[in-house]
């Protein structure tokens, strides 16, 4: 195929790894739902495919694609997010090693490194990762092997100058990974700002449609690739090649949901910024957090460093005369609306609306990174925005009845 490397991101997500089957001439990259394969002689297997734990033609065309839309030399794709973050972590740490991560993750990630990795010797220590003085001093105070970002965090969307960070942390030898499934490759670009790998949940976005999970890790530093890829074989947590394809299939439609994800996004979080009074209890939103409103503390930063967009994801606060009734004014929303499903996860077609302090991040309750009890979290999806609105609107109403 003609070399893609000048070419588009959207161009590269329809063709990179996806050439015309060799045998059929089948354009969609076929399933290779086998196991096994047949070899050409004791120990020859044929174009080095032998066991589908270590290689699949689908899972490959993925690898590849994924590789090229990120502009990464390196792609290994995971059963899940926490997978790959898994086996990033675990193939490049050892015990004694020490890991500074933002005040505001996925709880997920938070459960996986307190939980597994702090048992097994590693230190994890918190910063406002959003303030390159507080990041800068706290690479200053220790030796750390990572540097762990989110931008946008999830859930409260603060935003990360990656480039500023990067450069402190490689000051001190400091790796940085950038979990990008919020922004997804379309809208921001971490290897190109500094950092080593970039680690996603490809169950969001880059899914897409609410039916697949998995994780990849990218980087173009074969001192993380390679382990990565040992590990992943080791200890085989692999997507299966009906969840590659499935993959493959959202990747190609990407960049066209991303940009409908943000128009929709912008256009709810300013409308919504319209009810919101922090000073006014009988304001049924506190705060909008959105990083394309210009009042987000990270407006400027998420200006510059994202790329036609600032993402689907929206974090409302509510208000109230006191903290209970914020707690049941949220609950009472999340309950309230019709087209937003009450679920976890994010990034799929549809919206989706969830409490993340009693449902995705429930695991950092009574910690330092403990969510806002009156925060909600929306994943505005591609619906039609006026029917959106609607559906917020009724879901407001319902807090007064």
């Amino acid at each position: 195929m003609t070399n893609l490397s000048s070419a588009s991101r959207s161009t590269r997500a329809i063709h990179a790894g996806q050439e015309p089957d060799p045998v059929t001439g089948a354009v969609s990259t076929p399933i290779y739902m086998t196991s096994t394969f047949k070899q050409d002689g004791v120990g020859r297997p044929r174009n080095g495919f032998d066991y589908s734990r270590s290689v699949n033609p689908t899972r490959n065309g993925f690898d590849r694609q994924l590789a090229a839309v990120e502009g990464a030399e390196f792609a290994t794709s995971f059963s899940s997010g926490l997978a790959a973050i898994d086996v990033l972590l675990r193939s490049t740490l050892r015990p004694g090693d020490a890991i500074l991560i933002g005040n505001d993750v996925y709880g997920g990630t938070y459960r996986l490194l307190a939980k597994v990795f702090v048992p097994w010797g590693v230190t994890l220590d918190v910063v406002d990762i959003t303030d390159p003085a507080a990041v800068g001093h706290a690479l200053r105070e220790k030796d750390y092997r990572y540097l762990w970002v989110e931008t946008p965090s999830n859930p409260l969307l603060g935003i990360t100058d990656i480039a500023a960070v990067s450069a402190l942390a490689h000051e001190r030898g400091t790796n940085v990974v950038v979990d990008n499934t919020f922004a997804s490759p379309i809208l921001q670009h971490p290897l190109a700002d500094g950092a080593d790998a970039v680690v996603y949940s490809t169950t969001k976005y880059i899914g897409g449609h609410s039916d697949v999970i998995g994780g990849a890790v990218l980087t173009n530093d074969p001192a993380i690739a390679e382990p990565v890829a040992f590990l992943q074989n080791a200890a085989g947590a692999v997507p299966s090649p009906f969840d590659s394809w499935l993959d493959i299939r959202g990747l190609k439609t990407l960049e066209l949901r991303v940009r409908r994800h943000s128009s929709n996004a912008l256009e709810l979080a300013r409308w919504m910024e319209t009810l919101a009074d922090p000073d006014e209890p009988s304001a049924p939103l506190e705060r909008v957090w959105y990083p394309g409103l210009e009042s987000h503390p990270g407006h400027d930063v998420a200006a510059r460093q994202m790329d036609g967009g600032f993402g689907g994801m929206i974090s409302i606060q509510f208000g109230g005369a006191n903290d209970d009734e914020k707690f049941a004014n949220a609950k009472k929303f999340a309950e309230s609306t019709e087209l937003f499903t009450l679920a976890e996860s994010l990034g799929g077609v549809e919206s989706l609306v969830e409490h993340p302090g009693a449902m995705t991040h429930a695991s950092v309750s009574g910690t330092t990174l403990e969510v806002p009890s009156n925060l909600v979290r929306l994943s505005v999806g591609i619906e039609d925005v006026r029917d959106l609105q609607a559906d917020l609107a009724q879901a407001f109403a319902a807090l007064g009845k």
